[in-house]
Formats: C-alpha cells, sequence, structure tokens
C-alpha cells in the first residue's frame, strides 16, 4: 500500500492507544482524532487535530455524529489508482486517511445486564465505528484498518522497516479481522435486541490437524481464544491430533475438580488414574499405581505447575501429552528428553455452553458444575460414614462425574482404584470396575454417577469389599438399595443429583 501519512483514531478500549499514537507520531504521521480519544492523545503531549477541525463540521447529537461525513468517508474510500476518485479528492479538497484505528463501543457489557433499559442498550450501538471499520476494510489495497490493540506494536514494527508501508498480506489480514469484529458486534445487537434464541456459532480457525478420530476423516481445531486446551501454549512435542486433544481436555477437566496438588491420566475419555494428595509427585504417583498398564501412552493434566520430582516420575513411563498451567526450568529439561512428548501450558477457562453435534442439529448445556455439600447430602442408611469414607466419598463423587455412563468408580481417599465405565448394565460397571482393580477394593468406597435400579449392583459392589457408596438416588427401588445396604453393614450417602456424561 502507499505510505501511511496520516491516521483516524477512535477508540472505546483505550488499552496502549497512547503508545501506538506516539509510535505513528514520531514516524511523522499526522494523527486526527475523536473525543475522549482525542483528549487522552494530547494530554500524553502527541499532536493531534480534532475530527471537527478536519471535517469543518462540529460533533453534535451528544455525540451520534462525528465521523458520518463525507469528508471522513471519502478520505477513506478513495481508490489512489483510480483517476477519477483522485481528481475528485482534490476538487473537493479532500485529505487522504490511510489508516483508521477504531474499536467499538462496548454493546456486550451493557447487554450482559438484563435488566439494561432499551434506551440504554440502543445509545450504546456504535453507528460511525462500524461505517469507518466497513469503509477502510472495503479499501484495505490502499487503507489500513486496525480494530484490536494486540495489533499495534506489530504495526509499528513493519511501519519503521518498511518506509512507512504496510504489506498487501498485512492489509488483507486486518480487514478480514475486521469483517470478523463487525460481524460479531452487529449479531450480538441483533440477538440481545430481539432476545433471539438461535445459537451463533463463530469460532476462529486455529489450525487443520493431520485427520480426525481415524485417519480417513478430516479434522481442524477452532478456538475461542480463551484459554483452555484449545487455547493452550504447545512447549514442545510434535503436533497434537483430534484424540490427543479431546483426551487432553478430559483430563484437564478433571483435574481443575480440585485445589489441592491433582494429577489425572486419562485413556479414550475415561480416567484410569486420578489422585489428590499434598504435593504432585505423590499425586502422579498415586493416580499411575492405580493402573500403570492402561497409562501408557495415555495423557496427563495437573492443576499445579509441574516441577522437577513430577516430571521424573513422568519420564519413566511412555505419556502422549500433558497439560498443565506451567512447568519449572528443570521439569521441561526432563522432558524435553522425549522428543514426542508434547507439553501444554494451559491457561483457565469456564466454559458458558457444552456443545455437541447431532445429526441434523446441534445439542447445548450449561456446564456440570454441581458440588458436593456434605451437609446438604442426605445419609439414608443407619450406619453414617466415618470421617475417613467422608473423604473418599467426596473424592470419588468428583470423579465419577469424569467417567462415561453407566459410571462407577471406586476410591480410597484422595486415590482412584479402578472405574466402571460406559457399561449397558449398571450392575456390570460395577462387575468391571472390580476385574481391573490393581490395588485392593477391600476397604474402599463406590461412587455411582446415578441411582441404582435394583440391589444387585451395591450387593456386587459389597461382596469386593466396599464400605461405604455414594449415590443420587431417586430410584422406585431405593427403598430396596437402602436395605440391601443396611444387611451389608455400608453406610450409603445420597446427593439429590446425578452426573451423567455421554
Amino acid at each position: 500500500m502507499p505510505r501511511v501519512q496520516r491516521a483516524l483514531l477512535s477508540v472505546t478500549d483505550k488499552t496502549g492507544i497512547a503508545d501506538f499514537a506516539q509510535g505513528l507520531h514520531q514516524l511523522g504521521i499526522e494523527l486526527i482524532s475523536t473525543g475522549g480519544t482525542a483528549k487522552l492523545i494530547r494530554n500524553a503531549g502527541i499532536s493531534v487535530r480534532d475530527i471537527s477541525e478536519v471535517t469543518g463540521f462540529p460533533e453534535m447529537l451528544d455525540g451520534r455524529v462525528k465521523t458520518l461525513h463525507p469528508v471522513v468517508a471519502a478520505g477513506i474510500l478513495a481508490i489512489r489508482s483510480n483517476d477519477e476518485h483522485m481528481a475528485a479528492i482534490q476538487t473537493h479538497g479532500i485529505g487522504l486517511i490511510d489508516m483508521v484505528v477504531v474499536n467499538l463501543y462496548d454493546f456486550a457489557k451493557v447487554a450482559a445486564r438484563k435488566d439494561a433499559p432499551l434506551d440504554e442498550l440502543i445509545e450504546n450501538i456504535d453507528i460511525g465505528g462500524p461505517t469507518m471499520i466497513r469503509a477502510a476494510a472495503k479499501n484495505y489495497q490502499d487503507v489500513a484498518v486496525v480494530v484490536s490493540s494486540s495489533d499495534y506494536e506489530t504495526i509499528l514494527s513493519e511501519l519503521r522497516s518498511s518506509d512507512h508501508r504496510l504489506s498487501r498480506e498485512t492489509c488483507w489480514r486486518l480487514a478480514l479481522k475486521a469483517w470478523s469484529t463487525t460481524a460479531a458486534y452487529d449479531r450480538a445487537v441483533s440477538a440481545r435486541l430481539s432476545e433471539s434464541k438461535s445459537l451463533d456459532l463463530n469460532v476462529p480457525h486455529a489450525v487443520d490437524l493431520r485427520y480426525g478420530e481415524n485417519p480417513h476423516q478430516a479434522a481442524a481445531l477452532y478456538s475461542f481464544g480463551s484459554g483452555g486446551i484449545a487455547g493452550a501454549k504447545q512447549l514442545h512435542g510434535k503436533e497434537l491430533s483430534y484424540n490427543n486433544l479431546v483426551d487432553l481436555d478430559a483430563a484437564w477437566q478433571l483435574v481443575q475438580e480440585f485445589t489441592r496438588p491433582a494429577a489425572a491420566i486419562i485413556k479414550h475419555t475415561n480416567p484410569c488414574g486420578c489422585a489428590e494428595q499434598e504435593s504432585l509427585a505423590e499425586a502422579y504417583r498415586k493416580a499411575f499405581e492405580a493402573d500403570p498398564i492402561s497409562a501408557f501412552g495415555g495423557v496427563l493434566a495437573f492443576n499445579k505447575p509441574i516441577n522437577a520430582e513430577t516430571a521424573t516420575e513422568i519420564s519413566k513411563t511412555f505419556i502422549e501429552a500433558i497439560a498443565a498451567p506451567s512447568y519449572s526450568p528443570d521439569a521441561i529439561a526432563i522432558l524435553e528428553a522425549k522428543k514426542n512428548l508434547r507439553l501444554l501450558e494451559v491457561s483457565e477457562t469456564n466454559p458458558a455452553r457444552v456443545i455437541k453435534s447431532i445429526s441434523g442439529g446441534i445439542l447445548t448445556q450449561t456446564p456440570d458444575t454441581a458440588i458436593l455439600n456434605r451437609g446438604e447430602a442426605k445419609v439414608v442408611t443407619k450406619r453414617h460414614p466415618t470421617d475417613e469414607e467422608w473423604t473418599a466419598l467426596e473424592f470419588a463423587w468428583k470423579v465419577v462425574k469424569h467417567v462415561k455412563s453407566n459410571a462407577i468408580l471406586y476410591a480410597n481417599a484422595g486415590q482412584t482404584i479402578s472405574a466402571g465405565a460406559g457399561q449397558m448394565s449398571r450392575v456390570d460397571s460395577v462387575k468391571v470396575g472390580a476385574m481391573k482393580a490393581i490395588l485392593p477394593l477391600k476397604g474402599a468406597v463406590l461412587a455411582s454417577d446415578a441411582f441404582f435400579p435394583f440391589p444387585d449392583g451395591l450387593e456386587e459392589a459389597a461382596r469386593h469389599g466396599i464400605t461405604a457408596a455414594i449415590q443420587p438416588g431417586g430410584s422406585v427401588r431405593d427403598a430396596d438399595v437402602i436395605a440391601a445396604a443396611d444387611r451389608l453393614g455400608l453406610a450409603m450417602v445420597f446427593t439429590g443429583y446425578r452426573h451423567f456424561r455421554h
């Protein structure tokens, strides 16, 4: 594009704008601005012209009309290579605008208030901003449009190194971001004012994946850019696969249940080991010893930074990928010795919706964030859990939520023993969990993600030595199941809510 000689700055979010304006000014670029943006730039000691001085017309109607003027529109939209356009610009004495730096009124912030009156919503709909953004994006070959402060430093760097010019590729990238911004803004306004229940998904493409669950399936990752596994930073290892990402997300969500150091080992989205202990290394050792065979080739997640001791334990077996908040330098050095091991640095995220596709449509739901309150749980048996059993039951209830239904989990305090996952019959899940157990089941507790429809599941678990159970309750045969627990000398707790996971 031609040299940037004149820039229009008008922003609601003023993050970094003074520094950006200073950088442009130092390059000899003339600055024009509006209202509060002009005031901030001027207070920073930077020369700037008010938009009213350029248009020869004052801002009016409480700021509704500032940049809606032919001098601004023509200065942005004129095609520099079009002789007729340039002749018209010269005839009318209009100055060209080579860069438009605009972000929009924060409509979403007002719209988030359910009680926001219509008048306030209307006044927070930006008109001039989207108009300038669209005009500049349309004329991207001659005008740079900047809608995000995250681009300021990159733009200044390119201008400094290329005679105050931006490449066509840079301008095209900025224009695409601009169109996406105005489209999202209009969707937000439409959805709020119409109280529409339509689901609007506009998720940026992050990366194409080698393939999906199987090599004959194409796949890609799209990211909201707001943390979590999709927004994680990969520090080491070969590229992530579709299955890696799914398993890492299952592991990451599981360890977010805990406040003390916790580790999760996932295989095919189900936990084959999970533990919460006083140290991260001990949590991993406890998780690993529950099922060392299944842990081979699994993925891991930790809720605390990985240190050298934990990394040393991890390096003793083959692991596909790890998700953690961070890694110490010593831990990185140890884990990078495994050249293919994928290391992800993940920031927390709280998804507002869970989305799942089905043939012909999409299902959504809120996340399962229910937390067990011991005071509200109901002990339904004659025998109450001991303190140690309560601790184990609370731990098991957190983990069973992450096992595919029908789900049964055997556990001790702070450590899983085994899981029975995804069986069509609940009693079969009890049997599978017992069959897979490597650690002793005697003295353990059991968690069931939904009620026992018959006493047989509880009776089967008792045969393996469990002493207490936790389940939602709600079966028409609850009385029979409670009677069986009393007969077997078990303590049993009803939570009143279930943890199905399909």
